[in-house]
């Protein structure tokens, strides 16, 4: 009987994230069922889990796996990458007007910059500060884009860095323009899951003359677990049409402007 191979990484890492959307999918299964559907042994599927769990992608309890809040598992790079495609290339092209050729301007690693990287490369002398690796590959071989990415500790899920290298770096810089998004929005409040990269959004906001928030629909009328601010600690917002016209009014009342920009052209 020839020797069973070992599966690849790669078909590990799928099998996982397969796992992860089950979970998400139902809210919490039962180990021994997830076991079961993959059709994997349990230690396989326990390890499956312990490291889905380590990489705080879901919780795992007592014989069950239970998801997050559908939000937390939207951080993750891979997972929203591809997501409101059309609502994030709207929002761009309406920011793209704000950015001035020759401006130093603060990026964070949030997806829903990543379409503005073309139409930037097109801008004369500009210079980007990024947390996120993945936008720094995106605007590296942009002739006309300085690029600085600020190193710490990585996390290989969101593909970005966080930690006190990147806060005391960012100390250090006066940018005159940060352009951001949030994870959760709810009545003007903003949320993130993970409290490193609540840091990394303060040290941002702290460093830039203005900043935009920029904030596809599917963000609003949800919550994480840590707050960090509201909408007022920006110049503006820009989201799209399909935002509920309460998380907008709620956004005004704070006394901050709103563009709602319709996705229907998708090129920035």
């Amino acid at each position: 009987m020839p020797a069973r191979t070992r599966s690849s990484q790669a078909a590990v890492e799928e099998r996982r994230q397969a796992v992860l959307r089950h979970v998400v999918e139902h809210g919490e299964t039962r180990i021994d069922d997830l076991a079961d559907h993959f059709g994997v042994s349990l230690m396989t599927m326990h390890r499956d889990l312990d490291d889905l769990a380590q990489r705080s992608l879901l919780r795992k309890e007592r014989g069950r796996a239970v998801a997050f809040p559908a939000v937390t598992m939207e951080t993750a790079t891979r997972f929203r990458e591809s997501t409101a495609l059309s609502a994030k290339a709207a929002v761009c092209r309406a920011a793209l007007s704000r950015i001035k050729p020759g401006s130093t301007v603060l990026m964070d690693d949030s997806t829903t910059l990543f379409p503005l990287a073309p139409a930037l490369a097109r801008l004369d002398r500009l210079t980007v500060v990024t947390n996120s690796v993945g936008l720094a590959q995106h605007l590296g071989s942009a002739r006309n884009v300085d690029v600085t990415l600020l190193g710490g500790r990585y996390h290989g899920d969101f593909n970005s860095c966080t930690g006190p290298e990147v806060t005391r770096a960012l100390s250090r810089i006066r940018a005159d323009l940060a352009l951001m998004s949030a994870t959760a929005v709810l009545s003007g409040q903003l949320f993130h899951p993970l409290s490193e990269y609540v840091e990394v959004k303060l040290a941002m906001l702290a460093s830039a003359e203005r900043a935009l928030l920029l904030v596809d629909h599917s963000k609003f009328g949800k919550t994480a677990t840590h707050a960090y601010g509201t909408v007022a600690d920006y110049q503006a917002v820009i989201t799209d049409t399909s935002t509920p016209d309460a998380e907008i009014a709620a956004i005004r009342d704070l006394g901050v402007p709103v563009e709602a920009v319709d996705p229907g052209d998708a090129s920035p």
